[in-house]
């Protein structure tokens, strides 16, 4: 398997927390979000990612290639293809709360403070982008810390880390860099105290990516 991913991109942190979780081997390509533009807007990367945006996950079967983008579709099939450790554990309504989790950070918050929407604000409007997304991200992780006030165990939902947990982590880290406190929410704290125990946390880390720069923000 191959990952097309950027160091800093928590949605590219997901997958390799996944990928870590379940044992798969794979080989990391890095895609700079920023030199030259961008490399995802170049024509061979658009060719595996319309979109123009990472992670992809790309492998071989039977002597045709496959790829997948979009962070969550490719752990939900890493989920099915492994299912050892289960990131979706416990009954239906468990699934679906931590599927709900996932998607606070998924969907509420991470959009919200892209990389190409950031961009579009800075050249077109006089709003601070970066105070945008930040409030959005605070208010995202304030949902998220209610929704898991009331959970037993060491990780969001249960003993054992899930796709809720491998979305929290990657934003946590992100909070800090739009210079929000995460001391505000201790139960979050305590949640990805619980994860970095967890050796798939510590290897996905970005400063531990092949890629990785020494950078102020």
């Amino acid at each position: 398997m191959k990952l097309f991913g950027y160091w800093r991109s928590s949605s590219s942190w997901r997958v390799r927390v996944g990928l870590a979780l379940k044992g798969v081997d794979y080989e990391y390509i890095a895609v700079h979000l920023v030199e030259e533009g961008g490399r995802q807007h170049e024509e061979g990367f658009r060719k595996k990612n319309p979109l123009r945006q990472i992670p992809v996950l790309q492998w071989e079967e039977e002597g045709e290639v496959h790829r997948l983008s979009q962070s969550l579709a490719i752990l939900e099939y890493l989920e099915e293809r492994f299912s050892s450790p289960p990131l979706l554990p416990g009954s239906m309504e468990q699934r679906g709360r931590i599927r709900q989790l996932a998607e606070v950070v998924n969907s509420g918050i991470q959009p919200l403070q892209n990389l190409a929407v950031m961009q579009k604000l800075k050249a077109e409007s006089d709003v601070d982008a970066r105070e945008w997304s930040a409030y959005w991200i605070r208010r995202g992780l304030k949902a998220y810390a209610h929704m898991v006030k009331d959970e037993r165990g060491d990780f969001s939902i249960g003993d054992d880390p899930t796709l809720a947990d491998i979305c929290l982590i990657p934003q946590l880290y992100n909070a800090r860099r739009f210079d929000i406190d995460p001391g505000d929410f201790p139960r979050l704290l305590s949640i990805e105290e619980a994860c970095f125990e967890r050796e798939a946390f510590q290897v996905s880390h970005p400063d531990q990516q092949p890629d990785a720069v020494s950078v102020k923000r």
